[in-house]
């Protein structure tokens, strides 16, 4: 039997969840939540998700404040920024400290998403 790689989409904007789920729910079984806080919640229910992709900009907490905290509980998780922003300073540190995997730039290319995370 296979199964899915198990990722977890965090964004604050209803539209980009929505297009997410479209987009990659029948390639990877897709958990979403729509803060950091819910992010960390989705986490502690189901601590087999691999797959960890923020959203950059969202009130609270940003992507690399939930990705940190993701990172310190579970190391072992792979940790993507998807965001419309440009690339900063403080999105390539975390690139280059190895924090995230990769930073995506939206709108999204699924084709990218999916080649990158497959590590094909």
């Amino acid at each position: 039997m296979d199964t899915k790689t198990k990722l977890l989409y965090v964004d604050d904007e209803e539209m980009n969840v929505f297009l997410f789920e479209m987009n990659f729910s029948t390639k990877y079984e897709v958990y979403v939540a729509r803060s950091g806080m819910e992010g960390l919640e989705v986490l502690d229910k189901n601590p087999d998700i691999e797959v960890v992709i923020s959203d950059m900009k969202m009130p609270v907490m940003t992507g690399l404040e939930f990705v940190k905290l993701v990172k310190e509980k579970y190391s072992n998780i792979k940790c993507y920024i998807l965001s419309g922003y440009e690339l900063n300073e403080e999105i390539q540190s975390a690139v280059d400290s190895k924090l995230i995997e990769h930073y995506f730039r939206k709108p999204m290319i699924t084709q990218d998403i999916e080649r990158i995370i497959s590590g094909s």
